[in-house]
């Protein structure tokens, strides 16, 4: 069993910045370094959506276009820990946000592609 952990979530004003850390635990830890790791968020009355997404080892990287130049996902497999750097934040941006574990070492956009969910973290941006 794998748990993931989010952090960094919080209170931000309009236009801020927040920094989101993953960090993958437990027995199999160790296969998250062989993992693509994606970012989902879920506004309360929407269905859950991709953000971002990571190769297993960093070197493909793939937005949605709702996030595309304003957020960065990126790894650092020696910490087992995945990020999601999100600047220019607005009040739409508010929402539950997830990590999560690939089935593959790729990570696309659908929700099914991920095995693995942390429980969450929550970003409020106040306008």
């Amino acid at each position: 069993q794998v748990q993931l952990v989010e952090s960094g979530g919080g209170l931000v004003q309009a236009g801020g910045s927040l920094r989101l850390s993953c960090a993958a635990s437990g027995r199999a830890s160790r296969t998250i370094s062989n993992n693509g790791m994606g970012w989902f968020r879920q506004a309360p009355g929407k269905e859950r959506e991709f953000l971002a997404g990571i190769s297993w080892n960093g070197g493909s990287t793939n937005y949605a276009d709702s996030v595309k130049g304003q957020f960065t996902i990126s790894r650092d497999n020696a910490k087992n820990t995945v990020y999601l750097q999100m600047n220019s934040l607005k009040p739409e941006d508010t929402a539950v946000y997830y990590c999560a574990a690939a089935r593959s070492s790729f990570a696309g956009a659908g929700a099914d592609g991920y095995r693995y969910w942390g429980q969450g973290t929550q970003v409020t941006v106040s306008s």
